[in-house]
């Protein structure tokens, strides 16, 4: 009796045991086909999705007068959808013929398994059309953009370019990459079980949204002369490279940066030597980088003689010299052991501060260079803003070498007054004496402007911050005259522009190794000179022949003020 009651309970244990779990089930079941339906629907539905990225159009790059530097061009995106292909030779055929590729490359693609294979991108957009019209089962034809740049070689290691990605690389694309990508939208289409695509179904899309325009300080009709300019001084001296710079005093907008040779931004992975073929891949990617480097920001040179333009003003802030100081100039000057020779090898002999910086010799701004003393040339170094950088709107900018003031004696201290033993940019000495000449107040070169919309409105300016006074008012009047004196009266007489009033410097400095017996001829000039609104640079390198700055450089942006100043309404006095 006992045993059967036993198994009775035992058997309605395990009938209820078996009903709970029932219950169990159908309650999961009705949570989710009721509460979870939406969360699984999704999850049954993405199983039969296929999801296409819409590129969005890049912003434009537009110049100070609105013309278009870099904009975009439709191409188009060849792929092939496996599960959908039916006539795989027809289209092998077909691709291979339209978009110059072998046969064997495009058969790898087209019977690869996978959900989609891209055939080719950057295509030409009437090729894409072609492929389109011919109704091939499983290729896809989509529309992308590739950046485009209408001028080429204008200002290309300025704007720089966008790889595959369409991604900023160098220059101002990849500086101002936020502002340009814009946000790329989707395509989202229903497969069968098989991945193929079914019609009648509507497609989700998420239409792309376009990247800002980008407006620059930039001029290019400034930008194409000089540039101009630029190659043809290079060629006359069978230079290596050349430099210019063209930029506003008052406010640091840069109207014209030149690097010449320049390269070709619609196709810039080829040199733009002769001798490219020959390379390996590594040296071909050294060239690459060479040749795509911006020597008036990534570069560092000695300034020479137009240094001598902060010496001076340095020396004048501190009040260790004055105009009418007088100088004995026998052609060299003893410091220490040392025998420091003037460019002119007899001696200028006796004469006055204004005389000695007319006359760029060396001997005077050893002297004051002295006077002012190795603590106060490192104060007023730092105070102009030479220790760090400009801060330009451009990546990869280099940094001032100096030697450490602890390790500096009197013969470092005597070249350094005239610009040798240490090395600055290009952009950083033309930014330093632009700020004395202005009136005194630091600048910050910049390109970016301000940001536009599609529809052209303004939707950001940019600001570059306080000015921080480094000299004087009367010490930045004075340096005026000096240098108005240089062209007028002294070593700048090539860079004279009739009805105009010019300052500026030369310098003729000479290379590292010193027996290599290469220069660097330069000319740092303004105008005009009481009031200025145009700073402009030229820097050559390793001329042949004749290399004194004033003889070569300045000539050029003479040339280019005769030009310039007309064309920005600076008229005639």
């Amino acid at each position: 009796m006992k045993n059967k009651t036993y198994n009775r309970r035992k058997i309605l244990v395990v009938f209820f045991c078996a009903v709970a779990v029932i219950i169990g089930l159908l309650g999961r079941l009705v949570y989710l086909m009721v509460f979870d339906a939406e969360y699984y629907q999704k999850k049954a539905e993405a199983l039969h999705e296929r999801e296409r990225e819409i590129k969005a159009a890049r912003g434009e790059i537009v110049d100070a007068k609105g013309t278009v530097l870099a904009t975009n061009k439709t191409v188009c995106t060849i792929s092939v959808i496996h599960s959908q292909v039916k006539e795989p030779e027809k289209i092998i055929k077909a691709l291979s013929a339209e978009l110059g590729l072998s046969e064997d490359e495009v058969r790898k693609k087209v019977e690869k398994v996978s959900s989609m294979e891209r055939i080719k991108t950057n295509v030409e957009k009437a090729s894409g059309d072609r492929i389109r019209e011919m109704e091939l089962d499983g290729v896809k034809v989509d529309e992308d953009f590739k950046r485009f740049y209408p001028y080429n070689e204008l200002a290309s290691k300025v704007l720089g370019f966008t790889g595959g990605d369409n991604q900023g690389i160098i220059g101002l694309e990849v500086k101002y990459e936020e502002y340009l990508k814009g946000k790329n939208g989707t395509i989202l289409t229903t497969t069968d079980a098989r991945g193929v695509e079914l019609d009648g179904v509507a497609e989700d899309r998420i239409e792309p949204v376009a990247g800002n325009t980008l407006k620059v300080s930039l001029d290019a009709n400034i930008q194409m002369y000089a540039q101009q300019m630029a190659e043809k001084v290079m060629e006359e001296k069978q230079a290596d490279k050349v430099g210019i710079l063209l930029l506003n005093p008052q406010n640091g907008e840069i109207l014209a940066m030149v690097n010449v040779p320049e390269f070709n931004l619609n196709d810039p992975f080829t040199l733009n030597t002769a001798n490219g073929g020959s390379l390996s891949d590594e040296e071909k990617q050294d060239a690459l980088n060479q040749m795509w480097r911006n020597g008036c920001i990534n570069d560092t040179y000695e300034p020479g003689s137009t240094f001598k333009v902060i010496t001076a003003a340095s020396c004048l802030e501190e009040g260790v010299v004055s105009l009418n100081d007088n100088f004995s100039c026998p052609g060299y000057k003893v410091v220490e052991d040392r025998k420091i020779r003037c460019h002119k090898v007899g001696g200028h002999g006796a004469e006055t501060f204004v005389e000695g910086i007319q006359n760029s010799c060396n001997p005077v701004f050893i002297e004051i260079g002295l006077r002012l003393g190795t603590d106060n040339f490192y104060k007023y170094f730092e105070q102009f803003g030479l220790m760090g950088q400009t801060g330009v709107d451009l990546p990869g900018e280099a940094g001032t070498i100096m030697h450490k003031k602890e390790n500096v004696g009197q013969v470092e201290l005597a070249t350094m007054s005239f610009g040798q033993s240490f090395q600055i940019t290009p952009l950083q000495l033309a930014t330093t004496v632009a700020s004395i000449a202005n009136g005194g107040e630091r600048i910050t070169p910049h390109f970016g402007v301000s940001v536009l919309d599609g529809d052209g409105k303004e939707v950001e300016k940019f600001d570059y911050g306080r000015r921080k006074r480094i000299v004087s008012k009367d010490t930045s009047e004075t340096m005026k005259k000096l240098l108005e004196s240089v062209v007028s009266e002294g070593s700048g007489k090539n860079a004279f522009v009739e009805g105009y009033h010019i300052g500026g410097k030369t310098a003729t400095s000479q290379t590292l190794p010193r027996s290599a017996n290469k220069y660097i001829s330069s000319f740092v000039g303004f105008a005009p000179a009481d009031d200025p609104q145009v700073l402009g640079m030229c820097i050559i390198y390793n001329p042949k022949g004749i290399y004194y700055g004033g003889t070569i450089a300045a000539p050029v942006v003479k040339n280019i003020f005769e030009n310039v100043l007309p064309y920005l309404g600076i008229e005639k006095e």
